[in-house]
């Protein structure tokens, strides 16, 4: 600023006194990034207004537009800029664009910027900024005589008008009234202190020492609505100077995140930070996301301790929507903690009984939810080999009083709804509560150990890729001969792991031994087959995880019934079955068939010859009689003597029995508010009379930290990990990266 004149606009009278200090109130803005002229605006209200341009230095001081009254409520962002006046100085010209200038009494001139910034626009400005003038020989000022001065920055965004409030605003309640607030001090970034808050009044203020922001709300007379009273709505103070916020509590993140939440159940706590951060340029930490989602979730879902007290009454509504079925709930008689819960669907009962195969597996996963357990599965196999899930049971803990409570019940079951219990192969792992179970409540039945679980146990003892292979062969044989010969294979390995094979009764878990019907199957596979969705239903509360497992078995039942309906041009039998029969009719083109009497026959083959009996339905290979089809032997004998090999298949891979094991149906539930809505006085009498107790939840808690979501696969256990090796000292066990061998 040169030799400058000061030069006043037209009609415009400024008196100044000596030794008085005029005080400017400065606006500036700087962009990100771009090195733009401070401007500076004197503006006098009404009359008194100052204009600015500046063209090669030269500043004139000119008439603007009439300035608005100030009314309180309406500040400008700006810096006061106070500037030292000297008795005799020279004129200045002082530029200012759209400013207003205004005198005010006792001989203070402020400038206060008509500009609005809107509140998405990036502003990258110190509040606090000092402006200096110190150097005037570099500002081409020869004699200085306005030194500015550091000054407090007065700070005004443009509000949402979903956030925007005012004097005479009403509110339904007090909560109301601090909900709105709260979202205003989060939108416009400064954090808010409580004064006083009761049913009646709600006072608060800046949390900024020394910032006139203000408000007061209190309850009209005679109704509950609560108004805004009084609204000091200006700021001195710089905002918050940190990254998150005090106002942001869990109860505001579970409100900002509840419609996206009920669109996306599976958004991840650190998504929801990510979307606070774009959406309200705050940063919070993982708990908070982590307990809002939970906190909706709750709402939405119900609570862990909701589930375990409504279990009763959910078992209730099992039985009456769904006749024939069983649900019971079992807890602590001295505390009233939950043990055990017991859930079979009638549709399901039906199904088993009358079409799956007579196979039932057993198996169990742990559960994720807040306070833990185990689920219990007793899962049988329809006609084309999948899963056909019978029963469940959730217990506080697997032990073997669990395993033989739940085989008990499964017994129950069983015996209850047919009068000849069909002779079942079992197979399950060799848990101890298993093996004693089965053999005090089905002693007539078939217990095979399930090979994946025989497996990791064998490969934990060791860990030899070669060997395991083996062990799955020998299991897979079907002669006793080609059974033998696997296990010498074994022994040249390894004598120990051949004694701890040895040591396992081969008629549990080897084909050849086997005197059951296993339908080729040697592994239960249920929760490795059911991980897919079982995954996310395991860490619900324990009512919306048996709704879980209720809606997926309707869709099972509705999808494979549609499915079989395609069936008929296929032919009697499920794809499966045809296939093998097909397959077998291939292989025996080629055999030679001499035929004894009118049910046997010897089949001549390149391997060898064997004996068919077509009357009791086996073969000498054994493949008749473990799969439940014919082998290719006896499709040679069968078409020998022109009989139809469709015939002589187990009446559970048919077509008709398949579309029966699906034919019945899993109703519906009704919603949780409507159970005791729904019932009958009857009912009620019936259920008082019952004494159903109050289910609390168990006592165990699930540790802190996350837990692991990724159950690891069976055959990912026994994978040798890949050995490392160091480019540096050529060692292995290290990266080059990790060396620290000297050299």
């Amino acid at each position: 600023m040169g030799n400058h004149d000061l030069i006043h606009g037209k009609n415009h009278r400024m008196d100044l006194s000596h030794g008085q200090q005029p005080v400017l109130s400065h606006n500036h803005s700087r962009g990100h990034g771009q090195t733009r002229e401070h401007e500076l605006g004197l503006g006098q209200g009404h009359e008194q207004s100052l204009g600015h341009a500046c063209d090669q230095d030269e500043l004139a001081l000119e008439q603007n537009n009439d300035h608005e009254a100030s009314d309180g409520h309406h500040y400008e962002q700006s810096n006061d800029l106070h500037m030292e006046h000297k008795p005799n100085h020279e004129s200045h010209e002082i530029s200012s664009q759209n400013n207003d200038l205004s005198i005010e009494e006792h001989n203070e001139l402020a400038v206060s910027s008509n500009q609005e910034f809107a509140e998405d626009l990036e502003l990258d400005m110190d509040q606090n900024q000092e402006i200096s003038i110190e150097d005037v020989d570099d500002m081409g000022v020869q004699d200085p005589e306005y030194v500015l001065s550091n000054v407090v920055q007065a700070r005004s965004l443009v509000v949402s008008p979903s956030h925007e409030i005012r004097v005479g605003q009403e509110f339904p309640d007090v909560r109301s009234c601090r909900r709105a607030l709260r979202d205003l001090a989060i939108a416009l970034h400064f954090e808010m202190q409580t004064i006083k808050s009761d049913k009646t009044r709600f006072t608060a203020k800046c949390a900024a020492e020394g910032c006139p922001w203000r408000v007061h709300a209190a309850r009209l007379p005679g109704v509950p609505t609560f108004t805004i009273r009084t609204l000091y709505e200006f700021h001195t103070c710089n905002g918050i100077g940190h990254l998150g916020h005090q106002q942001a509590s869990v109860q505001w993140v579970a409100n900002s995140v509840e419609q996206h939440l009920k669109e996306n159940p599976n958004c991840k706590p650190k998504e929801i930070l990510e979307e606070i951060h774009r959406v309200h340029g705050i940063t919070l930490s993982y708990k908070q996301a982590w307990r809002g989602k939970e906190r909706i979730m709750a709402a939405m879902r119900g609570s862990f301790e909701e589930g375990y007290r409504l279990l009763p009454q959910y078992c209730e509504q099992i039985k009456r929507t769904n006749p024939g079925s069983i649900a019971s709930v079992y807890g602590n008689p001295e505390d009233g903690c939950f043990q055990r819960l017991f859930i079979s669907f009638q549709a399901s009962i039906y199904g088993f009984l009358n079409a799956c195969r007579p196979l039932l597996g057993l198996d169990r996963t742990y559960l994720k939810s807040k306070y833990l357990g185990t689920l219990l599965l007793a899962t049988g196999f329809d006609g084309d080999g999948a899963l056909f899930p019978l029963a469940f049971g959730v217990v506080d803990e697997e032990n073997d009083e669990n395993w033989m409570w739940f085989l008990s019940e499964l017994h129950i079951l069983l015996e209850t709804n047919t009068e000849n219990m069909p002779r079942l192969t079992i197979l399950s792992d060799r848990h101890k509560g298993i093996v004693d179970g089965v053999e005090a409540n089905f002693p007539t039945a078939f217990h095979g150990f399930c090979m994946r679980h025989l497996s990791e146990s064998f490969c934990k003892e060791f860990n030899n890729t070669m060997l395991v292979n083996l062990l799955w062969e020998a299991a897979q044989v079907l002669t006793i001969i080609e059974f033998e010969a696997k296990v010498l294979e074994i022994e040249e390995i390894s004598q120990d792991a051949a004694f701890w094979i040895r040591r396992i009764p081969p008629r549990l878990w080897a084909t050849a031994y086997f005197e059951g019907t296993r339908f080729g199957h040697l592994t239960a596979n249920i929760v490795e087959s059911l991980n897919s969705w079982l995954l996310e239903a395991s860490g619900l509360p324990i009512i919306e995880m048996m709704e879980c497992i209720r809606r997926q078995l309707i869709t099972w039942f509705n999808e494979r019934l549609e499915i079989s309906m395609q069936w008929a041009s296929i032919g009697t039998l499920v794809p499966s079955a045809e296939r093998h029969v097909d397959e077998a009719i291939e292989h025996a083109r080629s055999y030679q068939v001499l035929r004894a009497n009118e049910a046997e026959f010897e089949v001549i083959t390149h391997e060898g010859s064997n004996f068919v009996d077509i009357r009791n339905r086996c073969c000498l290979c054994r493949g008749w009689q473990l799969y439940g089809l014919p082998c290719a032997h006896a499709v040679a004998a069968l078409l020998s003597c022109r009989q139809n090999v469709h015939r002589f298949t187990e009446s559970c891979f048919t077509v008709a029995t398949y579309r029966k094991a699906y034919s019945q149906t899993i109703h519906p539930i009704p919603d949780k508010s409507l159970w005791k809505e729904e019932l009958s006085e009857e009912e009620l009498d019936a259920t008082k009379s019952a004494g159903l107790i109050i289910i609390n939840p168990p006592k165990s808690l699930r540790p802190p930290g996350r837990p692991r979501k990724k159950r690891v696969r069976a055959e990912d256990r026994g994978r040798v990990k890949r050995v490392v090796h160091c480019s540096r000292c050529n060692q292995t066990g290290h990266f080059r990266t990790t060396c620290a061998a000297p050299l």
